[in-house]
């Protein structure tokens, strides 16, 4: 029968070796194996899409006002590895910031100004374009538009 002996300075080592790769484990596991949308080079031509912020406004019977926020297509349809520019002009609102769930996509749309975000998504699937600032109804929203990649 063979006996090993692991010294202090071994342990403590095997420890952090082992806090490293669990780490590591972790941060594969949360990050999507495969990228899903690529930022096209902009000297290419492609597609654009114009959106626009818009506002619904009204007020109910007891009197309350009551406002919503939207873009403008609600629904736009791409094809796979399609290389699309999407040109947001701010309308309403002075300014939407946003993401495009399931991507690394950020940025801000601002009252006046047109924001040009390009894309080409690797992968089919429906990506939600969402205000952050007007995520629910509870903040007037939800403004959420709908981004099909088929």
């Amino acid at each position: 029968m063979r006996f090993y002996v692991i010294k202090k300075q071994n342990l403590f080592l095997i420890v952090i070796l082992a806090i490293v790769v669990a780490s590591a484990s972790l941060w594969f596991l949360r990050t999507p194996e495969a990228e899903t949308v690529v930022t096209p080079d902009t000297g290419e031509k492609m597609r654009e899409i114009h959106l626009v912020t818009g506002e619904f406004k009204a007020v109910t019977e007891a009197g309350k006002e009551i406002e919503s926020y939207r873009w403008d297509p609600g629904v736009i349809f791409l094809e796979k590895d399609e290389k699309v520019a999407l040109n947001i002009y701010g309308i309403n609102g002075m300014e939407h910031p946003f993401e495009i769930e399931g991507t690394d996509i950020r940025g801000t749309v601002k009252k006046g100004e047109e924001t040009i975000v390009p894309v080409q998504f690797k992968e089919e699937g429906v990506y939600r374009l969402i205000c952050t600032i007007h995520h629910d109804k509870n903040s007037n929203g939800p403004m959420i538009a709908y981004i099909v990649v088929d």
